[in-house]
């Protein structure tokens, strides 16, 4: 039997009136280290794009000088965005990821850091000695969080094996016994690209499917967050469902390199737990609100050669970016909603009014241009396809003003 199409709606929005509307978008996938080179991939796919940019610009955060004015800057620009929860890549310094930890408590954005563990197919000066040291380093990350936020309210470890090419099946295996004895999350990359797929294949010959060299290595688990997910096959896609595995689905990023159009469409109606990642810097951008409109043409894409049942509305593509995000990073108790009882994470969206006819344009307001006769649908779908950060003009996390624009009267 055919499986129906499934739309998720949610109360993800509170309007305080009729310019206003408070959101709270949660990244669930994103590479703090990366952000200087948000915009730079030339032609590259993946592999290639790995080794010409990222491993140079990663590597060179071993000077913490550095660290700290591209942590700063990246946390700054994604809570100006909106972003209230961000699931981090760090690299594989644990000073530096530690500074990143402390800098997102200090500035106020609840966060999930993970030191990048790699132990294979990288640059010998940028790479993790042993499975041991990988482990090692990897608890004395987990250790600076606890001692600064013990019960992880705001800042929370997560295991980051980069993907599995990166990693031997003995570093795999050592990360899955550490997330299964401390149950801290875990986040990795699957099925981005064909060629890393096929290379998947090549090194774990003993695996069925990329999914499953997680699976077997411990590390495919209802607190496992899989990035990009863009090639998977029936069959993985029903171990991600039994295992309660997230998806982190990153449309800018899939775009930008190339790495192909994944079918969220089919995830959903397959019961799969689905989000939304920036991916900086395979993503071109910080911005939230502009990886929902990605997700959207994205789905458009799919359904030029799949049927217009492809297609993401408005709404679930918001739902992506909030409640399923907060889903993906087991948070949906606390965040991604305003019930009762809920973390107040949330922003603040003014809408520009567009006045008399004499009237000259405010170029503080944004594009998003309101003329009186929009329905609130409309007025959100205006928002998601031409809003900006100048539409963002107050955010805060538990509570907590972390970033206000001029104008806003707290």
């Amino acid at each position: 039997m055919a499986l129906q199409k499934t739309v998720y709606m949610g109360p993800y929005i509170h309007c305080k009136n009729l310019n206003n509307l408070d959101i709270c978008p949660n990244d669930t996938h994103i590479h703090a280290s990366q952000y200087p080179n948000a915009g730079v991939f030339g032609k590259s796919t993946l592999l290639d794009w790995l080794n010409t940019y990222t491993f140079p610009l990663e590597s060179s955060f071993k000077d913490l000088e550095r660290a700290a004015r591209i942590y700063n800057r990246v946390v700054a620009r994604t809570l100006s965005h909106g972003t209230t929860t961000a699931a981090y890549y760090a690299t594989v310094h644990v000073p530096a990821t530690n500074l990143l930890a402390d800098i997102c408590k200090s500035r106020g954005q609840r966060a999930f850091v993970g030191r990048v563990c790699m132990d294979r197919l990288s640059p010998d000066y940028y790479q993790d000695e042993s499975t041991e040291s990988a482990v090692r380093d990897t608890q004395a990350c987990i250790d600076h969080i606890k001692r600064i936020d013990s019960d992880f309210a705001l800042i929370s470890p997560i295991i980051t094996p980069r993907f599995a090419p990166s990693c031997t099946d003995e570093t795999l295996a050592a990360l899955g016994k550490l997330h299964h004895d401390t149950n801290i999350p875990c986040q990795t990359h699957i099925s981005e690209n064909r060629k890393e797929i096929d290379l998947v294949k090549s090194l774990f010959p003993a695996s069925d499917s990329y999914a499953q060299v997680y699976d077997t290595a411990g590390l495919l688990t209802p607190k496992t967050i899989l990035a990009h997910a863009v090639h998977l096959t029936p069959a993985e896609r029903h171990l991600i469902k039994t295992r309660d595995a997230k998806i982190s689905h990153c449309p800018a990023s899939n775009t930008a390199i190339t790495s192909g159009r994944a079918k969220v469409r089919t995830m959903l109606d397959e019961g799969l737990t689905v989000g939304l990642g920036t991916d900086v810097s395979g993503g071109y951008t910080s911005s939230m609100l502009t990886e929902t409109r990605e997700a959207i043409f994205v789905s458009r894409h799919v359904a030029m050669d799949e049927g217009d049942e492809a297609k993401l509305s408005v709404e679930e593509a918001l739902y992506l970016a909030t409640r399923g995000g907060a889903k993906v990073v087991g948070l949906e108790e606390r965040i991604g909603g305003f019930e009762v009882g809920m973390d107040w994470d949330a922003q603040m969206v003014r809408l520009g009014a567009v006045g008399g006819a004499e009237e000259g344009l405010d170029e503080r307001a944004g594009l998003v241009e309101v003329f009186g006769e929009e329905t609130w649908e409309e007025k959100v779908a205006k928002w998601v396809y031409t809003g900006d950060d100048r539409n963002t003009i107050a955010v805060w996390v538990k509570g907590r003003l972390v970033h206000s624009r001029e104008g806003f009267e707290g």
